[in-house]
């Protein structure tokens, strides 16, 4: 079985800069031992997304996304905690 790498998010930031600044994907993932796949990967999350003229990117998003979800899972908590003490 094949080890697994992990890189932190600095490296992968790293990484995708060089590309959005014009570094060749193929060139890049050779020079650091990479797959295209995963470079391209690195870089799809971290380009620059014009939002309504704000910039932000795909990680960022997914963050909001995920922290969305789990603030409308509180609400429903404190919807069902109300309901509770209305009735007694």
């Amino acid at each position: 079985m094949s080890k697994r790498n992990t890189y932190t998010d600095e490296f992968k930031t790293m990484i995708a800069e060089l590309v959005l600044s014009g570094k060749p994907v193929k060139e890049v993932a050779a020079e650091y031992s990479l797959s295209q796949s995963t470079v391209r990967g690195w870089v799809k999350k971290k380009a620059p997304i014009e939002v309504k003229g704000d910039t932000t990117n795909l990680e960022e998003i997914l963050k909001i996304k995920k922290e969305n979800a789990r603030l409308k899972e509180e609400v429903e908590i404190l919807k069902k905690a109300m309901a509770i003490f209305a009735t007694k």
